[in-house]
């Protein structure tokens, strides 16, 4: 992990610190590093990031506008709690944008996507062979932004990774049904064969199909936490 932070900052791009905190802050809540409940004390993390202050300030309060954290009375800032009732209704919101991005990208397909696809399908062979989790996840995260660049729709593509990220952070799918990170490949595989194939249609269906098995996945992992 320390070598981790260190990368962050001395990276040799443009970016403020304050973007760089925020996305390192946010990935940890993303990989389970902070939990729900857990305190983020602005003295410590500068200690850690060997940094001001102020930049932690500044990331924390975007993190709490975008719901990953609250402030809390005589505790601080800690990592957001989100009821159940809410994430289902997440899902919801994400089978309606995610099913009308790739029905665009099925509708605006082209060589070059067609190329993409075809690259991003391999690496998805090679990772159900290995059964490599981590290279899954990575996996999820291109086949995402192919999915938003073929669409076209920027504004749409960041309300999608938004949606995402506040699911993943908060819906606990690592512990869901055994089989479900293969079983969500093969789910994109088919999404992208449809996308690579014009059937805009069959896409969307797809894509519905998967948003409502991550669901039940996550209904099945929150059952057996104890939720």
């Amino acid at each position: 992990m320390v070598a981790r932070m260190a990368d962050i900052w001395t990276q040799e791009d443009l970016s403020p610190i304050r973007d760089k905190v925020y996305t390192y802050l946010k990935d940890a809540i993303l990989r389970g590093e902070y939990k729900a409940g857990d305190r983020l004390v602005e003295r410590v993390l500068a200690e850690k990031l060997n940094i001001s202050r102020t930049p932690i300030r500044e990331a924390l309060f975007r993190l709490e506008t975008q719901r990953f954290v609250r402030t809390v009375p005589r505790r601080g800032v800690v990592v957001n709690e989100i009821p159940q009732a809410e994430i289902l209704e997440v899902f919801m919101i994400l089978a309606s944008l995610e099913s009308l991005a790739v029905r665009l990208a099925a509708e605006k397909v082209d060589g070059a996507t067609e190329t993409e696809i075809d690259q991003l399908m391999a690496e998805m062979d090679a990772a159900l062979s290995d059964g490599n989790g981590e290279d899954a996840v990575e996996l999820n995260v291109k086949y995402n932004e192919l999915i938003g660049r073929a669409a076209g729709n920027p504004k749409l593509h960041e309300m999608l990774v938004d949606l995402k990220d506040y699911v993943r952070a908060f819906s606990n799918l690592s512990s869901s049904l055994p089989g479900r990170t293969k079983e969500a490949l093969r789910e994109h595989k088919d999404i992208l064969n449809a996308v690579r194939s014009g059937e805009a249609d069959l896409a969307e269906s797809f894509t519905r199909i998967h948003l409502e098995k991550s669901k039940k996945a996550y209904l099945s992992g929150s059952m057996a936490a104890g939720d």
